[in-house]
Formats: structure tokens, C-alpha cells, sequence
């Protein structure tokens, strides 16, 4: 794992504008053609699952409002980072309870693995960040469900609106 001290950055420009810039030598060290996704741990916490993501000037990590809160961050404070390259295919751990759907299910299956890396991604955090059991397996088969009744074609407003059917169930 590769270490560096960081202090949390702002752009001016969007809303995600939070971020932790990344040593030039570091950030090379981490990509591997295209794949920029990286574990950090923040103050020995982690991994938290990230891409790297390039400025004009440097490399960075976005962190979010949830890590900040977490790590009552401010922009004087100086942070340990460590990082290493995410080994993992979605850029998350493939939940269970989806992944047990996809075995059983191999036109689903066929539909997710379709889907550009990106949206595959958004899938497998949607199902991720859910901590009850039942929750995660109510979302699993919401997106399966839906991505086989749309044919492949991820619609998030319809997904949103199979998952609500699902979480009443």
C-alpha cells in the first residue's frame, strides 16, 4: 500500500468539489490502462472504494459528504492516505444477494453483464450500500427484474419506482 499525507481540496467550479489530491507518482503507479479505481483508507480507515480522476494540473480522489462528516474534515487538517489498486470487477464487492440472483437467473445475468462498466457499478453500490439483509435482497431482485422487463435498457426513474414496489412487499 502506498502512503502520502493530504489535506482535503475544493474546486470552485461543480458540487463535487471535495476531493484529496494525489501525488502525480502515486496516481501512475495505480493505473492500469484504463482502470483508475482505487482503495484509500482515510486515517487507517477503509477501504473506501474510489477512482482516480484527473484534473489539469493533478490527480484526485472526490470524497464525498458522508466521509467528511465521518472524518470531521476541514481543509487545515492534514489526513494519512493509503492507497492501492481495487482489484474488484465492479468497483465494489459483488453483493450476495445479487450475485446469488444472477447465478439463478441467466437472462438477468445476460442483461447486467451488457450494461457499460459505469452503470454495472451503480447496480452493485445500489444493492451495496443497503445494510439489512432482506433490504439488499428486495433490491437485487428489483434490478433484476427491471433490467429484464425493459430488455437490458437501464431506465433509473423506472428502477426507482420497481424498487419502491419491492421495498412494500
Amino acid at each position: 500500500m502506498l502512503e502520502f499525507q493530504g489535506k482535503l481540496a475544493a474546486f470552485e467550479f461543480n458540487h463535487w468539489q471535495y476531493h484529496f489530491p494525489v501525488p502525480e507518482e502515486m496516481a501512475t503507479q495505480m493505473i492500469d490502462g484504463n482502470h483508475r479505481r482505487v482503495l484509500i483508507w482515510i486515517a487507517g480507515e477503509g477501504p473506501f472504494h474510489m477512482a482516480l480522476m484527473k484534473a489539469k494540473d493533478y490527480w484526485y480522489v472526490l470524497i464525498n459528504q458522508e466521509l467528511r462528516k465521518k472524518f470531521r474534515m476541514d481543509q487545515k487538517q492534514l489526513f494519512t492516505i493509503g492507497m492501492e489498486k481495487d482489484p474488484s470487477q465492479y468497483g465494489h464487492e459483488m453483493p450476495e444477494e445479487l450475485q446469488v440472483l444472477m447465478d439463478q437467473d441467466e437472462e438477468g445475468a445476460r442483461f447486467f453483464n451488457e450494461l457499460t462498466p459505469g452503470k454495472q457499478r451503480m447496480m452493485v453500490y445500489t444493492v451495496t450500500k443497503v445494510k439489512n439483509p432482506d433490504s439488499r435482497m428486495k433490491k437485487a431482485l428489483a434490478i433484476i427484474h427491471h433490467l429484464k422487463a425493459a430488455k437490458g435498457k437501464l431506465d433509473y426513474k423506472q428502477l426507482n419506482e420497481v424498487i419502491k414496489y419491492y421495498n412494500k412487499l
